[in-house]
């Protein structure tokens, strides 16, 4: 990595994200296994700490990826979540619907339970890449006009 230009303005929080977008949802979903078990040690369901935790993560991987890889983020939450159902349904049907509920119906369940945890995060990742969006356009042009400058011939200013 290089150093960043000492007469370069620092970063925000909006622009510091480097992170490629398959690799922040690998991450994002192995970091949802820990909230998943301890939502499962605390309680025998799903609840309030798996919601919280699941829009936490959402709203940490659309400030860590990379500004080309925002729609890889930008989908994430309802796949995420979607994910997370699926795999309880199969491992632990009893925590996310009826013991005697199928994985589809588990699934379903599930997602319509935390439907407000879905738009929470959602809304939450939506909102951090559409600031971090403006963000870095807004600072496009500025540092296009210095570049400019700094690679100017000299002549230039004569035409």
């Amino acid at each position: 990595m290089s150093a960043p230009r000492k007469d370069s303005p620092p970063r925000t929080l909006w622009e510091a994200g480097r992170r490629p977008g398959r690799q922040v949802a690998t991450l994002s979903a192995l970091a949802l296994v820990p909230v998943l078990l301890v939502n499962l040690v605390v309680a025998d369901r799903l609840n309030l700490v798996f919601d919280l935790g699941f829009a936490a993560i959402c709203a940490a991987a659309a400030l860590v990826v990379r500004p080309r890889d925002f729609f890889v983020v930008g989908v994430l939450p309802p796949l995420l979540l979607c994910g997370a159902a699926l795999l309880l349904s199969v491992i632990a049907p009893g925590s996310v619907g009826q013991p005697a509920d199928g994985p589809i119906q588990s699934t379903i369940s599930t997602l319509a339970h935390h439907a407000g945890a879905l738009v929470v995060g959602y809304g939450l990742t939506l909102v951090i890449l559409a600031l971090r969006q403006a963000a870095i356009r807004g600072r496009l042009p500025a540092q296009s006009a210095a570049r400019r400058r700094e690679t100017a011939s000299p002549y230039s200013a004569i035409r």
